[in-house]
């Protein structure tokens, strides 16, 4: 267990400790409502504020001092960074993979493997693969023919990477997710659904993170590809022949179609879904569940199904919010209007 003075961690985090004569050990990270007297805690909104001054935690890391807090604070100039860096520091001790090829691991011909590469129980790598210095192939992966897999790069447990694949540097893959599955093209013919064949691969770039149960197809013809940097979340599909930029952050349970472009910097929160043969601009945002059936222009906003611009879409989930009292209203001067009418009717 890590335990560290509160003039240790300022150091560590790059804080100012106030006051700065201020004592006590830290062994954990907890959030402001689960902190006990030896928990470092955080506040970043006015409402975590209110929660801080209740906090039982030994010390609250913010951005700026918390007026009549009657507790130790780190201020920091940015609690995200600062936070990473905490929780990096308490992470739990894990053992490192241990170098080397585990005996029940089965490697084809002219595999090539880097310095202190690290290949786990059952693993299977098929002929022609080559994998770069330090890298972690974890227990149960499998990785096609002639794909190469990058240097620093982990794949976690039951990854599997398909045949022709390229996975950069520094690239984390979670545990079954699949690289380069066949996509789901397909042409009638005689009224009978025919495969296309999908003959191109799959390139993840470098610094690239792929969370768990998430699938990546290969493309038809050249490749699909992963931007370096980007970040998709546990449980997305990326379609054949889909190109995404760099630094791109892709939410839960995404959907993108074939053939669809996305540019550098996009944001797209959980369930949206994406047309395909779309084109997504530079640094768009796209809202949770939203349905994109038209091309994005660079920095737009969207929301809703079909996906609206943002400020539309707020407007039109509050005219639907109102339906019900609009409906009463209606219903009412239906009433009035029929005995109006029943009043001339009797004159």
């Amino acid at each position: 267990m890590v335990e560290i003075t509160l003039q240790e961690l300022a150091a560590r985090l790059d804080a100012r400790l106030m006051p700065a004569d201020a004592h006590g050990i830290v062994r954990a990270i907890r959030p402001l409502d689960a902190a006990g007297p030896d928990c470092l805690s955080f506040a970043t909104t006015d409402r975590h504020h209110m929660a801080a001054k209740t906090c039982g935690a030994a010390v609250i890391l913010v951005a700026q001092p918390i007026p009549g807090l009657d507790k130790p604070q780190l201020i920091a100039a940015d609690v995200d960074v600062a936070l990473i860096k905490a929780l990096r520091l308490f992470a739990p001790p894990l053992a490192p993979a241990p170098e080397g090829v585990h005996p029940t691991a089965l490697i084809g011909r002219a595999v090539e493997l880097g310095q202190h590469v690290s290949i786990g129980p059952y693993v299977v790598i098929e002929d022609g693969v080559k994998i770069g210095s330090h890298s972690i192939i974890g227990a149960g992966c499998k990785i096609g023919q002639a794909s190469q897999i990058g240097s620093y790069t982990h794949l976690h447990q039951n990854v599997v990477v398909y045949h022709g694949c390229k996975i950069g540097d520094h690239v984390v893959i979670q545990a079954n997710s699949t690289i380069g599955s066949i996509g789901f093209g397909y042409v009638v013919i005689d009224g009978r659904p025919e495969l296309v064949p999908h003959n191109g691969g799959v390139v993840i770039e470098d610094y690239a993170e792929i969370g768990a149960n998430c699938c990546i197809d290969r493309a038809k013809f050249t490749n699909t590809i992963i931007g370096a940097g980007t970040k998709l979340d546990n449980l997305v599909q990326i379609g054949h022949n889909v190109v995404i930029g760099k630094c791109c952050l892709i939410s839960a349970q995404v959907g993108i179609a074939g053939s669809c472009r996305i540019g550098d910097g996009v944001v797209l929160a959980g369930q949206v879904g994406i047309a395909d043969n779309l084109t997504i601009g530079d640094r768009a945002m796209i809202g949770a569940q939203a349905g994109v059936m038209s091309d994005v222009p660079a920095g737009s906003k969207k929301a809703w199904t079909p996906a609206l611009d943002q400020v539309q879409a707020l407007r039109v989930v509050g005219e639907i919010l109102r339906l019900p009292k609009l409906a009463s209203k209606v219903k009412e001067l239906a009433r009035r209007l029929e005995r109006l009418e029943a009043s001339k009717d009797h004159s």
